[in-house]
């Protein structure tokens, strides 16, 4: 049994809402969200009703109550969309992080804002309020030490991808960089200046990307092993949000959904929602796969291929017996260029297909934080 199915956590957590605000309130002796009372703490079932919720409203009682606040923590630890735009004072000090985000959002734009960026609005909010839930119910408190592996064939982006792994949060992680086809010394400069344990891997240009990326593997010294693709663009808590989901949802591999786009020809941001996020899956954003070294090693590996290398490796996981879960993409943006420069094929019109939101520039997330 997985902890998704035993406790509270983002499992389920709906998108695009069919339902309005409702108010959670202290009736004195529980919670009531609308006319639905709450046990406390409240269970997975009681989470899975109030999905279809825009956001909670919280009356807090204007003095502390034994056992009031937790059963609010794990709402907001599965993700529930809380709002408050005054807490009381004991609440402040109670829990600072978990009243200051209340108080942040407003689950009504009335501004003229389109339901689809609202709704994106709303999906950051919960994230922010679940890191914080989740962690200070003891979810992932100690996260283990994790292995970003890195195969580049373009020392140019050596750099930047650096220079992003450095702003990670919140976890413990050395970095394997496999060059693939050209010397260490093109980038050394970048390497010396990163703050964390880095080994540099010189690969051979005929190799198929799979195989560099299980070479770069081999030299882990971590139990968990993540794929960091060199081009695209990583949130300060990337690391640190795939720990969790692989903790609340007990899952053998997970990873992000891929929903950003940076479409780099036309200077524009493209955003797809049809995958959808916290959800048991076979398929996750290539980029951000994250699994046990023992299990990557079971599987044989990243296939020993130029394209479907990530494909590859999520069936063998599957067919072994592993589990896949899907969380958020909020963090993650993914670059696309001229196809010559990428192991992918899709051509930029059919992003602009399947987007839900389109943007000129670089527009992702407010997750991701960017300088």
């Amino acid at each position: 049994m997985t902890v998704a199915t035993e406790m509270c956590s983002p499992y389920g957590f709906t998108r695009s809402p069919t339902q309005e605000t409702a108010t959670l309130s202290w009736s004195g002796e529980g919670w009531r969200a609308g006319d639905r009372p709450l046990p406390g703490p409240p269970r997975p079932a009681d989470v899975e009703e109030l999905r279809p919720l825009r956001g909670l409203t919280v009356e807090w009682p204007a003095r502390p109550v034994a056992g009031a606040l937790d059963p609010v923590v794990a709402l907001a630890a599965a993700g529930v969309p809380l709002t408050c735009p005054d807490p009381p004072a004991w609440v402040r000090e109670a829990d600072p992080v978990l009243a200051r985000l209340a108080a942040a959002w407003t689950p009504e734009p009335g501004d003229g804002t389109p339901a689809s960026v609202a709704d994106l609005r709303r999906e950051e909010h919960s994230v922010r309020l679940r890191r914080h839930a989740l962690r200070a119910r003891g979810v992932a408190a100690n996260p283990a030490p994790v292995t970003v592996v890195m195969a580049t064939r373009r020392p140019q982006y050596v750099g930047d991808a650096l220079r992003q792994m450095a702003r990670q949060r919140g976890v413990d992680f050395e970095v394997v960089v496999a060059l693939h086809g050209f010397p260490a010394a093109r980038v050394r400069q970048a390497v010396e200046e990163f703050p964390r344990p880095v080994t540099v891997v010189e690969a051979s240009e005929r190799a198929p990307l799979g195989t560099v990326l299980n070479e770069a593997a081999a030299r882990a010294s971590t139990g968990i092993v993540t794929k960091w693709d060199d081009d695209d663009w990583y949130g300060p808590e990337h690391l640190s949000d795939l720990l969790l989901a692989m903790t609340y949802s007990g899952a053998d591999l997970v990873g992000t959904a891929p929903e950003f786009f940076y479409l780099q020809p036309l200077d524009a941001t493209i955003r797809r929602t049809d995958y959808s996020s916290e959800v048991w899956t076979d398929h996750v954003a290539g980029g951000t796969i994250l699994l046990g070294r023992d299990l990557l090693e079971e599987v044989g590996g990243f296939g020993p291929q130029d394209r479907g290398e990530d494909a590859h490796l999520r069936r063998s996981v599957e067919e072994a017996g592993g589990r896949i879960y899907r969380t958020h993409g909020l963090g993650y943006v993914l670059r696309r260029s001229l196809s010559a420069d990428h192991t992918w094929n899709l051509p930029l019109a059919h992003f602009l297909r399947v987007a839900t939101n389109q943007w000129r520039g670089f527009r992702p997330s407010l997750l991701l934080d960017t300088p």
